[in-house]
């Protein structure tokens, strides 16, 4: 496997806004203003072509000013460790001495599949420890400063800039993330170092590799979100904090865990059993009622 260029942490304080504005990925943008279509069609669509085109240029000239008037500051950390897989779901995570970090607890599909279709879980896209050494990475960005700003426009009755102004930081908050991962694709874990992607094809997730965010269908337990925050000590670094319910503040947050093998896929994990709820219960040290709550998306029946 592919080794990093580090291990442990690095640290962005203020990320070039310019740059990141380059990733932006445009079709959420439209669906956060209920329209659909893909971009850039959808700027010459008959019948939305006319006001999708006005939101566009209205979010381009508030980035303009974003950026020339440095509203908003964009703050991340990426980090790298040993990782071995040590049992079917579990992967352990070590620095560069050996010495244990944590365990990683992952979900496996249970749904009924073809003969031959394997039943994911993140956990196979990472060696076993008889294998030798693997890696794995982490990161947490987050897009700060919105909320003098926001004040401003709500104590106008501005609604039109208030939700373009959040949902530019929501775009910027992915850009950055799409951005740090490519540069850990091409330069700091670079094992993709010759990567020609355009940016439609990093919308489309033509890469290789992946960064599933805890909460998310592939590992659907937000409790995960922990041993990612100490990894990174993303609300030391990142300024990122946990609410009760493990959503993230500021609310243009993005984290999440990368895997480099060539295979790694998204997946979901979908509805999984009562056994497996039980085994990942014991794994994580949790009471069957508290596995219960954050799992009962996922859980059967």
């Amino acid at each position: 496997p592919p080794i990093p260029t580090f291990t442990g942490t690095k640290v962005f304080e203020d990320y070039d806004l310019a740059e990141i504005r380059q990733y932006i990925d445009w079709g959420p943008f439209f669906i956060a203003w209920e329209m659909k279509g893909k971009f850039p069609d959808i700027l010459t669509d008959e019948h939305a072509g006319v006001e999708a085109t006005k939101l566009y240029n209205d979010a381009n000239a508030l980035l303009d000013k974003i950026i020339a008037e440095k509203w908003l500051t964009a703050k991340g950390v990426v980090g790298f460790w040993q990782a071995h897989k040590i049992a079917p779901d579990t992967i352990e995570l070590k620095d560069d001495k050996g010495h244990e970090l944590c365990f990683l607890e992952s979900l496996r599909q249970q749904q009924k599949k073809a003969a031959g279709q394997p039943h994911f879980s993140l956990s196979d896209f990472i060696k076993p420890a008889e294998k030798g050494t693997d890696y794995m990475g982490a990161f947490a960005v987050s897009i700060h400063g919105i909320e003098s700003h926001l004040k401003r426009f709500i104590d106008n009755h501005d609604d039109y800039n208030k939700i373009m102004l959040q949902a530019m930081a929501d775009r910027l908050a992915e850009a950055f993330a799409e951005v740090l991962h490519k540069r850990t694709r091409t330069e700091f874990w670079g094992y993709v170092a010759e990567e020609n992607l355009t940016a439609e094809d990093l919308v489309k997730e033509k890469y290789q590799g992946i960064r599933p965010a805890p909460g998310y269908p592939a590992c659907p337990d937000h409790t995960e979100k922990y041993k990612l925050f100490d990894l990174l000590k993303a609300t030391e670094n990142a300024g990122i904090q946990l609410t009760e319910s493990l959503a993230m503040y500021p609310g243009a947050s993005v984290c999440g865990w990368y895997f480099s093998h060539p295979q790694s896929t998204y997946f979901g994990v979908g509805k999984i059993q009562h056994d497996q709820l039980t085994d990942y219960a014991h794994r994580k040290g949790m009471s069957i009622e508290e596995a219960t709550k954050w799992l009962s998306p996922v859980l059967e029946g």
